[in-house]
């Protein structure tokens, strides 16, 4: 499944460039961002290569590394999202205020999930499956990228969400037809991705995420936008 998630992650991207959605005309933290991101994806298949082939000791050493580079994600994912929206180039499938908001979380969210699987790296039951679930939350972005969110406004972004969702549930199933249970790793590692969707939700539409995004985006490009209108799409007046 690590081998899987990065195509997903590849093809996603791929896409968006191949169709010009995206370009490499992007300010440099959005290129930072993308290389620090790209990294998580390439240490988790290197990760679960090394398990794989039995190379424990090089596993736990790596380990060490992708723990500060979860630190670098926090940091560079959060940054990035504050200045696409003072710049006004919010993605035009979802609405600016959640877009502010939802990468934070997110990203939050998979830190925390990576964070447990670390502490719990004894119990590698535990261990596996909260990484993968954190893994999983961070192919909203590429999976984005692959469905047909403009015809799925206003509600793309719960849209991605449940295509996110589709991974644990393969891992449930994978639990089920191997020991006919279902290991509680799966149900926390759920927990997390249902929950940071719901504060999502509840930020959004509150006065503090109103408040947020205008505190965000004062005395910038972005301040002219509407929190709540989706964007134009480019080309479109």
């Amino acid at each position: 499944m690590s081998y899987v998630m990065a195509l997903v992650v590849f093809t996603g991207f791929s896409v968006a460039l191949a169709m010009g959605r995206s370009s490499f005309a992007a300010p440099p933290i959005v290129h930072a961002h993308a290389l620090v991101f790209m990294g998580w994806v390439v240490l988790y298949v290197a990760q679960n290569t090394l398990v794989a082939r039995g190379s424990i000791a090089l596993h736990r050493r790596l380990g060490w590394i992708a723990a500060g580079w979860v630190v670098a994600m926090v940091v560079l994912g959060t940054l990035v999202t504050m200045r696409l929206a003072q710049l006004g180039r919010v993605p035009p499938v979802f609405p600016p205020v959640q877009f502010l908001v939802f990468d934070p979380v997110l990203v939050l969210t998979f830190a925390g999930l990576t964070s447990a699987a670390i502490a719990l790296r004894r119990s590698t039951q535990w261990h596996r499956r909260l990484h993968y679930c954190g893994m999983a939350l961070l192919l909203g972005p590429a999976l984005g990228r692959l469905l047909p969110l403009p015809l799925l406004i206003p509600y793309a972004y719960e849209a991605d969400f449940l295509a996110v969702l589709v991974f644990p549930l393969i891992g449930i199933v994978a639990d089920i037809r191997r020991s006919g249970t279902v290991h509680p790793a799966w149900w926390w590692g759920l927990g997390a991705i249902v929950g940071s969707t719901v504060l999502v939700e509840l930020i959004t539409f509150s006065p503090l995420g109103a408040a947020f995004y205008a505190a965000v985006v004062a005395g910038t490009p972005g301040a002219a936008v509407s929190g709540y209108a989706f964007p134009p799409f480019p080309g479109m007046p």
